[in-house]
This record gives C-alpha cells, sequence and structure tokens, in this order.
C-alpha cells in the first residue's frame, strides 16, 4: 500500500524533532485540477520535495468537495517526496476536516516553529489566535512563522482582512512579537514581500493557478510559479524564493509506452477537434445555428483534452527564449517540404493538393518572418494581424488588400487578431 504524505492533523501541536526546512507552495488547484495546471503543481511538490516538509498555504481545490480532494490526495500522495501539510483557504470550505484534520496547529520542528491559522473567511479563528499565543509564550520557540491563507493589510493589495482582524492577530502575537520571523499567506495568484507591523510578510500564491496581474506594481509578467524554502542558516530562520520552469514536469513522459499512447491520443484529439470545427462550419454555411454552435463546443472541448495530453509531454524552453524554437519548423516548411509536395501532387495531377501545398507554403514564410520579428518579445510591435480563412494567408500592417493575395478570398471574411 502506497505511504500517506498528506497528513491529516489530529493534534493541536505536532512536534517534529528531525524537521529542519520547509517548502511552501501557494493556491495549487482553485482554478481546477486539469493536467494542463496541475503540472505546476507536480513540478513544485519535486521542488518542495528537497525540504524536510511541505505545507500548502490554501486553495488546494477549486471547491471543497470529497470528490477534489480525492484526486488531489491521491496525487500528492503519489508525486509528494516528503509530508504535505495544508492550510485551509477560502476555496477548501466542505468536507476540509475529514480529509485534513484540524484547521488551527503548530509544527514545532528544530530551532523554528510553524503555526497555521484558518482565516479562509476573513476572520480568524478565536482557538488559532489562542494558540499562536500559547506557542509563542513557549520558552523553547524562539522563531515562528505565521501562516494563514488570507493576506493582512500591506501596502500592494486591497484583497486582505479588516484592519480589525489584524489587530486581532497582533493582540495574540503582541508580547512575544520578537519571536515572529514571518507573516506567511496565499490567496492572491502572484508573489509579493513587504513588511507589517514591523515583521517581513511574504505572499505566495505561485504553486498552480495561473500567474495575474494583481495591481501596477505587481504584474503577471514580473513573477513566475514558485515555491518558497523556509531554512535555518546560522541559527537564523532565512527563506529562499525558487522559481518554476515550464519544463518544472516530465516524470511521465519519460515511459516510453506512455509517450507513444499519449502522441497517440494528443493526435486523436486534435484530428476531432478539427473535425468537429469542419462540421460547424458547414452547418453555419447552412444556417443552422443551433448545430454549428454545438460542434463548435465539442471542439473545444477536444481541444482541451489535447491540451491537457499535451501538457504532460511538452519541454518547452524558458518562455523568452521559446518563440524562436518555432522558427525553424516554419521554415522547413516552406523552404523544402512543402515546395516538394507540391511538386509531386503536380505530377500526379491533383491541383486541389497542390494548390493546398501553395497556399500553405506561402503563409508558412509569413508566420517565420513573423516569430523571428516575436523572438524579441518585449519589443514585438505587430498590433493587428489578419488571416484569411479561405487558405491561411497571414497579413499585417495597415494597408491590408481587399483580397487575399493568395487565393482571392474577400477581405470581408478575415480574422483580425489584435493586441489589448
Amino acid at each position: 500500500m502506497r505511504e500517506k504524505k498528506m497528513v491529516k492533523v489530529t493534534e493541536p501541536m505536532i512536534r517534529l524533532p528531525h524537521v529542519h526546512s520547509i517548502g511552501v507552495i501557494g493556491d495549487p488547484g482553485c482554478e481546477g485540477l486539469g493536467a494542463y495546471n496541475m503540472k505546476v503543481y507536480a513540478g513544485a511538490l519535486e521542488e518542495s520535495g528537497k525540504d524536510d516538509i511541505t505545507l500548502i498555504a490554501g486553495d488546494l481545490v477549486p471547491e471543497g468537495t470529497a470528490q477534489y480532494y480525492q484526486v488531489m490526495q491521491e496525487m500528492t500522495d503519489i508525486l509528494a517526496g516528503n509530508d504535505v501539510y495544508c492550510l485551509r483557504g477560502n476555496h477548501d470550505t466542505g468536507a476540509y476536516t475529514e480529509y485534513f484534520g484540524l484547521k488551527n496547529y503548530a509544527l514545532l520542528a528544530d530551532g523554528f516553529a510553524v503555526v497555521v491559522l484558518d482565516n479562509a473567511r476573513r476572520t480568524f479563528e478565536e482557538e488559532g489566535l489562542s494558540l499562536l499565543s500559547q506557542v509563542l509564550a513557549m520558552e523553547e520557540v524562539s522563531q515562528v512563522i505565521v501562516a494563514f491563507h488570507i493576506p493582512v493589510p500591506n501596502h500592494f493589495i486591497l484583497n486582505c482582512v479588516s484592519e480589525e482582524e489584524f489587530s486581532r492577530l497582533k493582540n495574540a502575537y503582541a508580547p512575544w512579537k520578537e519571536k515572529v520571523s514571518y507573516l506567511l499567506c496565499g490567496h492572491v495568484h502572484s508573489r509579493f514581500e513587504d513588511q507589517v507591523d514591523g515583521i517581513p510578510l511574504i505572499c505566495t500564491g505561485g504553486g498552480g493557478a495561473m500567474i495575474e496581474d494583481v495591481s501596477e506594481h505587481i504584474r503577471a509578467w514580473d513573477v513566475e510559479h514558485h515555491i518558497v524554502h523556509f531554512f535555518q542558516k546560522d541559527g537564523t530562520l532565512q527563506y529562499q524564493i525558487s522559481n518554476l520552469s515550464e519544463d518544472c514536469y516530465g516524470r511521465e513522459s519519460e515511459d516510453a509506452v506512455l509517450k507513444s499512447k499519449l502522441q497517440e491520443t494528443v493526435q486523436g484529439e486534435l484530428m476531432a477537434h478539427f473535425k468537429y470545427l469542419m462540421f460547424a462550419d458547414r452547418a453555419r454555411r447552412r444556417g443552422l445555428s443551433g448545430i454549428a454552435s454545438l460542434f463548435e463546443a465539442l471542439a473545444a472541448s477536444e481541444y482541451y483534452h489535447a491540451r491537457n495530453f499535451y501538457a504532460i509531454l511538452d519541454r518547452p524552453a524558458p518562455f523568452l527564449e521559446s518563440v524562436e524554437t518555432f522558427v525553424p519548423g516554419e521554415k522547413f516548411e516552406y523552404e523544402h517540404f512543402y515546395h516538394m509536395l507540391a511538386a509531386y501532387a503536380k505530377t500526379q495531377e491533383s491541383p486541389l493538393a497542390r494548390q493546398a501545398y501553395r497556399g500553405a507554403l506561402a503563409a508558412e514564410k509569413v508566420h517565420a518572418a513573423l516569430l523571428e520579428e516575436a523572438s524579441d518579445v518585449e519589443h514585438f510591435s505587430e498590433r493587428s494581424i489578419y488571416v484569411c480563412p479561405i487558405c491561411g494567408y497571414v497579413m499585417t500592417g495597415e494597408d491590408i488588400p481587399e483580397r487575399c493575395p493568395v487565393c482571392g478570398g474577400p477581405g470581408r471574411q478575415y480574422e483580425v487578431y489584435q493586441a489589448k
């Protein structure tokens, strides 16, 4: 039977004398448990496995039903490299205590303590505040991380508990304030560091949920998925942020049989996506908007299936280096491959195939040029891109022709993709 990694807390104080470090993962599951999202969580668990234990800083699941808790528990038990403790977030409702036990508890490690407080409903529970005071009053405790989900008032965001609630927390730790080394929270799908009441505040929400713009000072562009390592150095509790690459997890793609089947599955899902879109287009041309919408929805579903399966296989380069990796394939297609196939189609008197390859060849050349331009991601300047839905030719700039220069399709049908 597989060893349980997800800990169900049954005692308010847990002594962990052999624990010297802790990895913290914030907000892994509140946006859903599909493989595309969970790949980051899997990578976060591998990174936090370098520490002695892991703490999830809330929002383990999108909604607190047994179904979602069971999925996350099973996934964590398989992937985690150490014991995993949970902190209740605002999404972690319902059956939380059945799976993870107490909502307020303390971990007494070697040289420091972590006091976990439930403020998922934007209020601290009295039993949690009482426990915090009790732990801080212990002579053996000199360094404490106070962990909760929703931030206290700070200098960056307004999405936090009230000043009144923060006052209740401050009153609980005030007599031993010098022992509070860090305030730790999640909830915000980003990361920031601040000082509140003279104490370092670390907000970490980068363990799975999509990173978001949260203020003019904290943009998604500036923050990577990440975890926080806490550890002792020279007797002082310190921390380090570890960013997670988009290539953060690849264990399952290393199984040759599974990799082959995943590749086949991606191809099948994408073919279904394409077939449904083709049929939806036929339906719209006949005025059957209800049928068209149905097949467009089915096509979207098949695409998201393909995305989940492909996410398991995908080992991308760092984002800023990724755009240029697509250029060689585009160049090969228009410089060699499509020329060869168009020529073959001509010898076989297959004019439709020849025209399709010639049209694609022209588009791929533009693709390569645009990708080379976009390799400098921050300075890419094209704001409007037009695609001919007849042949797929791509156009940019201000003087867009009234008809596609490749197939003659009318400009009124161009699909327009604009930067917002």
